[in-house]
């Protein structure tokens, strides 16, 4: 495919801009994907894969390979330091729901892998690595990409699915409006079993506490353990290893130690952008949404995203919808945005980190009566699991 042969230009190819590039080259549509990085993102970043986007990624052909590098995952667990298993909640109860009642835990680095072996050898898709997009410029009949080193693309439309400090939303001028929460936040892995410490965890664990929280997620390779940040700790000593060690510890004494394969501190926004589409530029992921990650929410909220949008481009080029049908995207994908996903992990936020003792037993006997109640249990698992949410998009 020539270089300015593609009707959609997608910059970023993490799981979004993977995910929306396989939808329109099925469709026959030419795309071109902007990758800033050499190769695809390896960072342990986000893990989880509730039902509804395991039922998108089947239709796709991705569901199972996805399934065959991650682990089925049937229940999540709240817990609290003190007391132990709170709640426990099963996916089960979404077997008439979907064909997948349960979650997938894979690092998204495997599905985008996936993807790019499976448009490899498709000659309407390219996808060039090193290409970091600048900016955009926009006009009535297309879009055309300006790169860092000068050179441009031009095609139809253009997904900026670039990552949270999006060149493409920037270069639009589009706002990103939200907050940055007081906490960061250290995320250890380690390929040590957790298990063995607390033998009764599922492989996704809220573990309340007021004063030093924890979420303990499994994935294929490794444990990941995500901590608050002390209060005036610098980034530097948060990762030292000995307050590694020290929050470790906590899960369970390790003679010697634990081996730690990683750790980083980050910072966490809610935010949302202004708008979803600027004439021929539509934004997904987190270049038009970030979150707090407690829930898994982000990464298939950006999915979900790529689901919607690739399908109605791809309705678009084909000439079966008018160009200004395509704004029942922002419409769609941005409520969701605000009234679901910043709404649900600011929630779960602050219920993990809830301080006051009164307050904290509310919560607990608030979800142990809904883990009890098989009408009120099936809704709740609908609700975090995004099912209930989705079919409201649609």
């Amino acid at each position: 495919m020539a270089d300015n042969d593609a009707q959609v230009v997608i910059a970023g190819a993490g799981p979004v801009g993977m995910t929306a590039a396989l939808m329109l080259a099925n469709r026959g549509v030419r795309v071109h994907v902007l990758e800033a990085g050499e190769e695809l993102s390896s960072e342990s970043r986000a893990s989880t894969f509730h039902p509804p986007t395991l039922e998108m990624l089947d239709e796709l052909g991705l569901a199972e390979e996805l399934r065959a590098e991650g682990l089925d995952v049937p229940t999540f667990q709240h817990r609290d330091r003190s007391e132990g298993l709170v709640a426990e909640f099963r996916l089960d109860t979404l077997a008439e729901d979907t064909r997948f009642p349960f979650r997938v835990q894979c690092e998204q680095s495997k599905l985008t892998r996936i993807i790019l072996a499976k448009v490899a050898d498709m000659p309407n898709v390219q996808v060039t690595f090193g290409a970091r997009v600048a900016s955009v410029d926009n006009a009535p009949d297309g879009v055309r990409a300006v790169l860092e080193d000068g050179s441009t693309l031009a095609a139809d439309y253009l997904i900026g699915a670039d990552g949270a400090s999006s060149a493409v939303r920037t270069s639009l001028g589009i706002s990103f409006e939200g907050e940055t929460y007081p906490e960061r936040y250290v995320v250890i892995s380690t390929r040590e079993d957790i298990q063995a410490w607390m033998p009764d965890i599922s492989y996704v664990n809220y573990i309340s506490d007021p004063a030093e929280w924890l979420v303990l997620l499994r994935t294929p390779d490794h444990w990941r353990a995500m901590f608050p940040v002390r209060e005036g700790q610098t980034e530097t000593d948060a990762v030292a290893p000995e307050n590694v060690q020290r929050l470790m510890a906590t899960i369970g004494e390790r003679p010697g130690g634990w081996p730690i394969l990683h750790t980083t501190v980050y910072r966490v926004h809610q935010r949302v952008a202004g708008t979803y589409r600027e004439g021929r530029v539509f934004l997904a992921g987190d270049a038009a949404h970030i979150n707090n990650p407690l829930g898994g929410l982000g990464m298939n909220s950006g999915i979900h995203d790529a689901y919607l949008l690739a399908s109605l481009l791809a309705d678009r080029l084909d000439g079966t919808l008018e160009e200004a049908d395509l704004d029942v995207y922002d419409q769609r994908r941005r409520e969701v945005s605000r009234a679901y996903v910043a709404v649900e992990t600011d929630k779960n936020w602050r219920r993990i980190r809830e301080r006051d003792e009164t307050a904290r037993q509310q919560q607990f006997a608030e979800l142990r009566e809904i883990a009890a109640d098989p009408v009120r249990h099936r809704e709740h698992v609908r609700h975090t699991c995004m099912v209930a949410e989705i079919a409201r998009a649609r």
